[in-house]
This record gives structure tokens, C-alpha cells and sequence, in this order.
């Protein structure tokens, strides 16, 4: 076990976490073009911009109650909306861009000043990526356990550095995610709509940023799990080799992130902060773009990984997991169906020894399998005869703040 849940210190407070969520979504025109204007959010910390000007990114602060975050996201979308209501723009709901022409008319972001470095990075990734896949938008899912509870299972180890305990502790439960991530792929996933401008026919996804033909480095990464420097180490390798310009073009369902700039000397030199997650879609069906049960259910997860006993991740598995990944953001697979029941029932048996009040957690994953809905079914069958009128229509809904 990674945190000693047998200790009662420890299972009074292993629910106890730190939340936040970072959620891109493109500016949209009513016709379902994307917005040419200049991002109109300057100086706000909870509002930024990713690759494109039009691709505006939800920052939340950090919270220890799901509640909380969820109305700071509802709130921080009010404001977006009252602004992009004067330009007649909305912000789109889905994953997946509307409408869009070529590459030209697809507007980088432009930084000034302090920030000009980053205009050209994003050149550095239009080019050996394309602009079209820089428009996939999806929700990032920061975590960390609160330390209080850290620090109890901290003196109930053999580390006498408390920095080198989390190292150790988040680097594992990073690794255990990775092979859990396809599991989240497939209970979460709601991107199966494009439209035909975009290139890539979606039929076969439930999930096209997660798919083979989603945003994933040219290579599958490979790294070092066996200690925090192995890590730090398999991440220069790639950054020196010249496969990768920076920690950020690292394109992996799972990172591990430092407290303030996300850098590897950051990371190198301060330590793990948290993790974050990096799979999650857009979710429509919500205005928010995530349903608070799957953040629990996330949550749950992660305190279940810690109970596993430990396991070699050498090269082979960890490509398998990336194929798992991939294979899960496809629309129908019923092996992948029923190796999720079965992970279900394991955690359900979790549960129901440590955790009892989280049993309607799992129920309402276990749900979606057994009546076939799934976020992606709905979506296509209410979305899939008119994408964009559709789901513009869904956008004026929420800009109304009608959930």
C-alpha cells in the first residue's frame, strides 16, 4: 500500500483532497465559425488563453470540497459569458471544434512582453503538429492529497524527508494511474462528433482527442518509474535527444507537476506537487463540462490505487497502456466493457471495506454500462443529425445559465 489505510489516523482522512480543474474551450461565432477577435479576458488569473487566441482556458483555484469547485467554474463561466455576449460570441461546448477552414485561419495565440517566448513555441508546435489539432480542447483534473494526511503517513514511514515521502508517493500513484487511465477514458469519454471540415471521420469514436488520431506526441513516451531522479532523467533524455522541446510537449495521459511554473528544473529542484490528469473531454451534457460524480469517482480511483500492491511498469507495459488508452476512446469495444465491469466490482469491494458512503460513486459508473448510455451514445444520438446548429443551440442555453 502506498498510504497505510489500515492506520486509523490515515482512513479518517483519506478523502481528504485538493482539487482543481483547468478547462480550454474555443470561441465560437453564432454560425458556428471560430471567433477572429482578440482574446478579451487580459489580466484575469482565472481566465487564459492555450494555443489559439479563440482557445480560452478556465483556470479554478484550488479546492478541497467538489461543491466549491463546481460553482467557481459555473461562476467563472458566467463572466465569460457576459463578455463574449458583446462581441454576439459564445464558447463552444464540445471537445471537438465546429466548423473551421484551413490552417491560416486558425489564429495562434499572440503573448507579448515578459510572455513573447511562448509565440514561439506555438509556432514551433503549428508546425511539426499542425493547427488542427491544436484545436482539440479537454479538462485537465489537478489532485493532490491534503497535507495533513500526508503528513501522518509521512511519520509512519521510512522516508526522512517529507518531500522525498510525496516524490515517492505521487510517482507511484502516477504510475498506477497510467495503467488505470483507459478505464477513465472509457467511462468519461464525449467527443464522437467532427465536423467533416476537421478532417477526421468520427464514426468509430467515442473519444477522438483520446483516439490514435487525437493530440499524442509522435512517439510513445517511455519513463522511468523506478525513482523520482529515474523520472526526472527519462524526461531529459527525450528533451536532449531532441524528441521533445520542453516538459510541456510532453503529450502523456498523466503528468507530475511542481508548485507554480510547470518546468522540469521546477520539478527537478522543488519536487512533486500534484498530479494531473489529462484525459478528460468536454462533456456537453453539462455546463460545466465535467459531472461532479465522475470527479469523485476520480478521486475514489486514486485513493483505490494506493491500496494495490506494487508492480513492474517496464517498457512493454507502459506501451500497452497507451494502446488500452487509445483502444477505450474507441466507440464499441465489448472486451474493454467487460474488463470495466470487472474493475468496477474490485473497487466496489473497496468500498463497501473503507469507504461505504462512496457506493453510490461506483453505482453510477456501473450504471452506464449496464444500460448501454454512456456519454457518447447520448451525445451522438442528440447531436450527431446537426452538430453545429445543435450545438449552438446547446451553447445559448448555457450562456443563459440554463444547466
Amino acid at each position: 500500500m502506498l498510504l497505510p489505510l489500515e492506520n486509523d489516523e490515515v482512513k479518517k482522512r483519506i478523502t481528504r483532497a485538493e482539487f482543481g480543474l483547468e478547462r480550454e474551450s474555443l470561441r465560437v461565432t453564432r454560425d458556428g465559425t471560430l471567433a477572429m477577435t482578440k482574446h478579451p479576458f487580459g489580466g484575469m488569473s482565472n481566465i487564459d488563453r492555450d494555443f489559439c487566441e479563440n482557445q480560452t482556458e478556465i483556470i479554478t483555484n484550488v479546492f478541497t470540497n467538489v461543491d466549491a469547485l463546481m460553482d467557481q467554474m459555473n461562476d467563472i463561466l458566467d463572466h465569460i459569458y457576459s463578455v463574449l455576449k458583446k462581441n454576439n460570441e459564445l464558447l463552444w461546448s464540445f471537445s471537438n471544434p465546429p466548423v473551421i477552414g484551413s490552417e491560416d485561419d486558425i489564429p495562434a495565440a499572440v503573448f507579448e512582453g515578459s510572455m513573447k517566448h511562448k509565440n514561439e513555441y506555438r509556432t514551433y508546435l503549428a508546425q511539426k503538429y499542425g493547427k488542427k489539432k491544436m484545436l482539440f480542447s479537454g479538462i485537465h483534473f489537478n489532485f493532490s492529497f491534503e497535507k495533513e494526511l500526508l503528513n501522518i503517513a509521512f511519520g509512519l514511514s521510512s522516508y526522512h524527508q517529507f518531500q522525498s515521502f510525496c516524490n515517492h508517493l505521487y510517482l507511484q500513484l502516477s504510475k498506477r494511474l497510467v495503467r488505470y487511465t483507459w478505464l477513465i477514458v472509457y467511462l468519461t469519454a464525449a467527443s464522437p462528433i467532427t465536423h467533416p471540415s476537421f478532417g477526421i471521420d468520427s464514426n468509430i469514436y467515442s473519444s477522438v482527442r483520446c483516439g490514435k488520431e487525437g493530440y499524442w506526441n509522435y512517439f510513445v513516451p517511455v519513463l522511468g518509474y523506478s525513482g523520482f531522479e529515474d523520472y526526472i532523467q527519462s524526461i531529459e533524455k527525450y528533451i536532449t535527444g531532441g524528441k521533445l522541446t520542453s516538459i510541456s510537449e510532453l503529450y502523456y495521459p498523466v503528468r507530475l507537476k511542481p508548485k507554480g511554473a510547470n518546468s522540469l528544473e521546477s520539478l527537478k529542484n522543488n519536487g512533486i506537487n500534484h498530479i494531473e490528469l489529462r484525459v478528460l473531454d468536454v462533456n456537453p451534457l453539462t455546463r460545466t463540462g465535467i459531472f461532479k460524480e465522475d470527479i469523485l469517482f476520480i478521486h475514489l480511483l486514486l485513493i483505490y490505487l494506493t491500496s494495490l500492491t506494487d508492480f513492474s511498469f517496464d517498457n512493454d507495459e507502459q506501451l500497452q497502456a497507451i494502446q488500452d488508452i487509445k483502444a477505450s476512446a474507441a466507440f464499441d469495444n465489448s472486451s474493454l466493457k467487460e474488463r470495466a465491469a470487472a474493475e468496477l466490482d474490485k473497487i466496489s469491494a473497496f468500498v463497501v471495506e473503507y469507504l461505504p458512503e462512496y457506493q453510490s460513486v461506483v453505482a453510477y459508473q456501473k450504471n452506464k454500462l449496464k444500460t448501454g448510455n454512456r456519454y457518447a451514445a447520448i451525445i451522438s444520438r442528440r447531436f450527431g443529425t446537426d452538430y453545429i446548429s445543435k450545438g449552438i443551440e446547446l451553447t445559448e442555453k448555457y450562456a443563459g445559465r440554463s444547466s
